[in-house]
Formats: C-alpha cells, sequence, structure tokens
C-alpha cells in the first residue's frame, strides 16, 4: 500500500476528488496519509479533517529563505513516508530538494491540454482566460509527471473538453474541473500506485 500526500494551496476540489475515489475503492493500491497546504486557513484542510487525513501546513512567509522552505516540504513529506506526491491546485515554487528527492514520485494536474496554455503564469483562472482569448474550439486537463521544467514532465494521462459558446473563464474553469481534472487525477493516481506508470526519464 502506498502513501500519498497531496499538497494543496486553495479549496481543494482535486483533493475532494481523490477523497471520493479512495472511498469508491478506485485507488487500491494507495491510501491518502497527509495533505500538506501552502498557509493556512483553506478549504482543504477542512476536507481532509473531515476526510480523517492528517493535515498541516508549510507556509513559504515562515520560512528566511527558498532553500528552507524547500527543506521543511522534504520533512513533511518524509515524515508521512510519501510514496507519491500529489500536486493538486499547489501555488508555491518547488525546490531543488524536493523536486531531486521526489523525482519520478510526484504528480500534477494542470487545466490544459499541455503543450497548450503551460508553463511558468500559467494558472488557476489565467489558463482558461488565455484559452478564451486565443479562440480554441476545445481545451481540457493534464496530468503528468512534475520535473524541474513548469508543466513540463512526461504526461501520463490527458482528455479533451469543448470550449461552448459564450464561455467565461470561471464557466469553462468548472466544465474543466468536472468532466476532466476530477476524472484523470484519481485514474492517474491509481495507475501510479498499481505501477502501471512511470517516469522513463528519473
Amino acid at each position: 500500500m502506498l502513501n500519498i500526500a497531496v499538497l494543496v494551496s486553495g479549496g481543494g476540489t482535486n483533493l475532494q476528488a481523490l477523497i471520493d475515489a479512495e472511498r469508491r475503492g478506485d485507488i487500491p493500491g494507495g491510501r491518502l496519509t497527509r495533505v500538506i497546504a501552502s498557509k493556512p486557513g483553506v478549504y482543504a484542510l477542512e476536507r481532509a479533517k473531515n476526510a480523517g487525513i492528517e493535515g498541516v501546513v508549510v507556509c513559504r512567509k515562515d520560512f528566511a529563505s527558498s532553500d528552507l522552505f524547500d527543506e521543511a516540504l522534504c520533512a513533511a513529506l518524509d515524515d508521512c513516508r510519501a510514496d507519491l506526491v500529489v500536486l493538486a491546485g499547489f501555488l508555491s515554487i518547488l525546490g531543488p530538494k524536493l523536486l531531486t528527492s521526489y523525482k519520478g514520485r510526484m504528480i500534477n494536474v494542470h487545466p490544459s491540454l499541455i503543450p497548450s496554455f503551460c508553463g511558468k503564469g500559467f494558472y488557476g483562472l489565467k489558463v482558461h482566460e488565455a484559452a478564451l482569448k486565443y479562440g480554441v474550439k476545445v481545451t481540457g486537463a493534464t496530468v503528468h509527471f512534475v520535473n524541474e521544467v513548469c508543466d513540463g514532465g512526461k504526461i501520463i494521462l490527458q482528455k479533451a473538453v469543448p470550449v461552448l459558446e459564450g464561455d467565461t473563464p470561471e464557466t469553462l474553469q468548472k466544465r474543466v474541473m468536472e468532466q476532466a481534472e476530477w476524472e484523470l487525477l484519481p485514474k492517474a493516481v491509481a495507475m501510479f500506485c498499481r505501477g502501471e506508470v512511470r517516469d522513463e526519464r528519473s
């Protein structure tokens, strides 16, 4: 049974998708053991508490340097013996120690079809604003391994979602979450836990 740690920064809707999948028995090879938030008071921590998962806060501003923050994140993950780290809307920058220590064992969900609308500066509503501004007719979500390149790791799963006439960034974000992110992330985690996917470049 693999220990899964989830890193969050906000409401935790993708975390909830993982919690629901675990309850349904859709992640038989893994268990959610820790939720690490980048700031206190986020609703994701309440979701973790309600599910009986330990939640901790590792906040960047509490540390004098990015290296110390990096070390604290690693310590929190090591403490729960994380076999897989899932970034589910985690907005803090990951440091070199964490990227090295958990290379090939860290995945992220991104709200576009990579390589479109990804990389530095593309997160949250900004992704959907860019998609609408560009005029694409199809967008979606991607689950990928995390490496030192922002949104540059090996792709695990993707799913397309239509862009509809009259969409706003908010309506598009909601559709991408409901139709793609909440489906793909638990599926990718289950695949990792079953040993069906790995990052050959790690």
